[in-house]
Parts: structure tokens; C-alpha cells; sequence
């Protein structure tokens, strides 16, 4: 896979991140204040996670062509962390 690609298919899985966070928030709304915090502290966590994914796809977004195999490796590690909390999120919430 080429950089654009790699980049392309990261910013997608971002932007499908940030709605699935927006929906465990819009649903937290509608839960009673002992599992509001549980929501609030996934939705934290998440949240944290997504931005060091997000701060693997800059490292991405301005390495050279050469170089950004480099932070692939990163990148992917990120990718497995935030896929792993999001669907442990959405299992423990549903």
C-alpha cells in the first residue's frame, strides 16, 4: 500500500471513530447518572486514544515518501489499541 492510500484509509477510520465516539455520547445522555459516568469515562478514554492515532496519522500526513514507512508500524499499533477500546466500548454499552 502507498502512502496516499495508507493515509486515505487512515483519515476514513478516524472520521468513523469520531462518530462512533459522538454516538456513545449522544447515548449517554439517555442512561441513568451511575452509568453516565461509566460512558463518560470510555468516552475519555476513547477520546484519549483517538488523538494518539490522530498524532500517528500527522507523523504520516508530513514524512517524506521514503520515510513514512517508518511510522507505520506506530500507526498501526494505534489502530489496534483504539479498534480494541472501540469495539470493547460498544459491547460493553449495547
Amino acid at each position: 500500500m502507498d502512502k496516499e492510500t495508507y493515509q486515505k484509509k487512515l483519515h476514513a477510520q478516524l472520521d468513523q471513530w469520531k462518530a462512533e465516539i459522538d454516538k456513545l455520547q449522544a447515548n449517554s445522555r439517555e442512561v441513568s447518572a451511575d452509568m453516565q459516568i461509566k460512558y463518560q469515562e470510555q468516552i475519555k478514554d476513547l477520546r484519549e486514544k483517538r488523538a494518539e492515532m490522530e498524532a500517528e496519522y500527522d507523523k504520516i500526513q508530513t514524512a517524506s515518501a521514503e520515510a513514512w514507512k517508518d511510522f507505520k508500524a506506530g500507526a498501526d499499533a494505534a489502530w489496534d489499541n483504539m479498534s480494541n477500546a472501540m469495539t470493547s466500548a460498544w459491547s460493553r454499552f449495547s
